[in-house]
């Protein structure tokens, strides 16, 4: 009766580890030199003016179809339905220098280039120009997917926001920063001589960077999951560096090869390091997902007990790591399948030899491809484990 009154447990509060302030602002510089170096890295790396390319010679433009001038072509069994023959076809042109000319254009339907039309349809045409300087079209090559595919985009978007809110608009951010990385930094880099592999390793960094701090912030937890990241991906790097050396094959095998080999002729472009180049920039995105959700899970035990000591917190990544490293590899390995899939079909019509298939290129290409970004994501947990426990764990016993 006269004893203690038992109160509410306290409340737990969420220590930060360090000071907001100093977060914010330390976040908001590493997020400012993150986008100097991609403005920057884009506006030095610009290709010179020079002379153009054929493909650039080449005029395309999009243009609707106003009329079938005649058309005989038929469904054919062996082509599943699809209709084969020619097309006597009037179209507008939307888009490009002759917006607004109606011309005549003949298009030929075979089974693997079938662009089959019918009034309204909107296509991609290619277009020359006569001794008299009119212009005609030469082929019908594609549908306009334009407005498709970008409507397909902004669905996306519009998914990613309203589910994940703030997180979504950050996710966002952080994918156009590794686009933009890719496109405006790596390649040019490359095509300039640069050594591939370091350079994927650099661009792989600043892109997990930016994006786990557009995410997140600037925390302990971003930094272990940074760096596991980076650390995860160069091993995924290294591993199919050593196969490579011991089987051996390099960028000269890939099905590209011949063109880059034309390409590398008159520039200082390295073919031999570009299959390591895909495959570290292919695992980036399961490594980066594998180190974030360690992180992540360490930071939250870290602030239900902020007393945890080190070894526990390492024991404790790992426990969670050894969970997700199945699936995560098994994605991995199957988006490869995926990839190669209609290969593995003509490998079965031909019915090659097993050894024969073990040991093509193709395969040993498809093979080491699935096994090193796996090899990186199994790497990736005790990396990041030993990372949160350094960081994140306490020393007292």
């Amino acid at each position: 009766m006269g004893g203690k009154k038992r109160g509410r447990p306290a409340p737990l509060v969420k220590q930060p580890l360090w000071p907001p302030t100093r977060e914010r602002i330390v976040g908001a510089a590493v997020g400012l030199c993150l986008l100097l170096i991609l403005v920057l890295g884009a506006v030095l790396l610009r290709p010179e003016d020079s002379e153009l390319t054929a493909a650039q010679k080449r005029n395309f433009a999009s243009a609707r179809v106003t009329d079938v001038l005649a058309d005989d072509a038929q469904p054919e069994a062996w082509s599943e339905g699809l209709r084969l023959g020619t097309q006597y076809l009037e179209v507008e042109i939307l888009s490009g220098p002759y917006k607004g000319a109606v011309l005549e254009a003949v298009n030929y339907l075979t089974a693997y280039a079938n662009v089959d039309c019918s009034l309204g349809t909107r296509v991609i045409v290619r277009l020359d120009v006569d001794d008299s300087g009119n212009p005609y079209v030469v082929s019908v090559p594609n549908y306009d997917r334009g407005i498709v595919l970008v409507g397909m985009l902004v669905v996306f978007a519009l998914l990613l926001v309203v589910i994940g809110g703030k997180k979504g608009i950050m996710a966002l951010l952080g994918l156009a920063y590794t686009l933009a990385g890719i496109w405006y930094l790596l390649i040019p880099m490359v095509l300039k001589g640069a050594p591939s592999i370091p350079s994927a390793v650099l661009i792989a960094a600043l892109t997990a960077a930016a994006s786990l701090l557009m995410l997140t912030g600037f925390s302990r937890k971003t930094l272990c999951a940074g760096l596991g990241c980076v650390c995860g991906v160069a091993s995924a790097g290294l591993f199919a560096w050593i196969v490579g050396q011991l089987t051996p094959i390099g960028g000269f095998n890939m099905s590209e090869a011949e063109e880059l080999v034309l390409r590398a002729y008159d520039s200082p472009l390295q073919i031999r390091g570009l299959l390591i180049s895909g495959i570290l920039i292919a695992a980036l995105g399961a490594v980066m997902d594998v180190a974030m959700s360690i992180s992540s899970a360490c930071h939250e035990l870290r602030v239900v007990d902020p007393n945890i000591t080190s070894g526990r917190l390492f024991r404790s990544g790992m426990n969670i790591g050894r969970d997700a490293m199945g699936t995560m590899a098994n994605t991995l390995i199957l988006a490869f399948a995926g990839a190669s899939f209609n290969m593995l079909l003509l490998l079965q019509v031909y019915n090659y030899p097993l050894i024969q298939i073990i040991n093509s290129d193709t395969m040993a290409i498809e093979l080491i491809q699935s096994v090193a970004g796996s090899v990186g994501i199994i790497l990736t947990v005790p990396l990041v484990s030993l990372f949160a426990s350094l960081f994140m764990g306490s020393r007292k016993k």
